[in-house]
């Protein structure tokens, strides 16, 4: 489910030795890769399904989610009572709250299987991606057993991918929780690719404390995090997708919703219940929420 940047990278991937159809709302979109197949970097093209159809899709064996946080309510609403129970519904989403919006649209006792990926594609065209290095995908059950666990592993690692399956995936994450929440609206703020948050010396003071403050929730709720030092790890992630014009940034820049309330609303959300203060995750919530507002009055034509 969802074309994009990552969803290209993973469904050519798979397409090498899996049937693989696509579902998303484009027409340009669905008409190009009906047309041309996906293309990752400069590889043969593969043909693949598409369709704007979800009953097209409701008889996969695995379900693989990259829609935005804003959309996976209404996305997985027409997939009710039409899997199969055993399918592995696979979401690689950004922030918190999507595991509880697949399962308000499908019901609580699905295969859920969440992922933290490092992989990280730019979509040049429709259908049509580059990928940025090497990454690591690792799985854990969110309501599916562990052997669908090591399945859905198993199907990346055959496809010539590289991941792993955990017994706890919170860890996993909230790491990347703080990294989206540190780069995401940054960036869209700054209206740059993620790389600016390590080459600027002002953006790089507000990233750490994002960083470290997320952080601090994640410690008051117990979570073992993936790495010692955050804003470490975070440039880390900066420096790997240096050239990446992140989700938030394409999001804010189209005038379309972001995945604020998911990513750093959630982090508030998250430290009013640990009772750890979040001042500036809270200051990037209400700072992006401003832009969409202003963004929303400009398409309008009221301002």
């Amino acid at each position: 489910m969802g074309a994009g940047a990552l969803g290209t990278l993973f469904g050519y991937t798979f397409a090498e030795s899996h049937d693989v159809s696509y579902l998303d709302v484009r027409a340009d979109l669905i008409a190009t890769i009906a047309q041309d197949g996906v293309t990752l970097d400069d590889r043969p093209a593969h043909r693949v399904r598409i369709s704007a159809d979800p009953q097209d899709l409701f008889g996969s064996e695995m379900l693989f989610v990259f829609v935005r946080a804003t959309d996976t309510l209404r996305a997985l609403r027409p997939f009710a009572g039409k899997l199969n129970p055993a399918t592995p519904i696979v979401s690689f989403q950004n922030g918190l709250g999507n595991e509880e919006a697949i399962k308000t649209a499908l019901g609580g006792s699905i295969a859920l299987v969440l992922g933290a990926t490092t992989e990280s594609s730019i979509l040049i065209e429709p259908g049509r991606a580059r990928s940025i290095g090497d990454g690591t995908t690792v799985v854990g059950s969110a309501g599916a057993s562990p052997q669908t666990c090591r399945k859905v592993a198993e199907a990346m690692t055959g496809s010539g991918l590289r991941a792993a399956s955990v017994q706890d995936i919170r860890p996993h994450l909230w790491g990347k929780l703080i990294a989206n929440a540190t780069l995401n609206p940054l960036c869209a703020l700054l209206e740059r690719p993620n790389g600016e948050i390590i080459a600027n010396a002002n953006a790089v003071e507000l990233a750490r404390s994002i960083a470290r403050e997320a952080a601090a929730v994640a410690q008051a709720l117990r979570i073992p995090l993936p790495f010692i030092d955050p804003w470490a790890y975070v440039g880390e992630v900066a420096a790997q997708t240096a050239e990446i014009r992140n989700s938030m940034v394409i999001d804010l820049a189209a005038g379309l919703p972001t995945e604020i309330d998911y990513i750093n609303g959630a982090i508030v959300a998250a430290g009013r219940r640990a009772r750890v203060p979040t001042p500036y995750n809270d200051a990037m919530t209400r700072l992006i929420k401003a832009r969409e507002a202003s963004a929303s009055l400009r398409l309008d034509g009221t301002v």
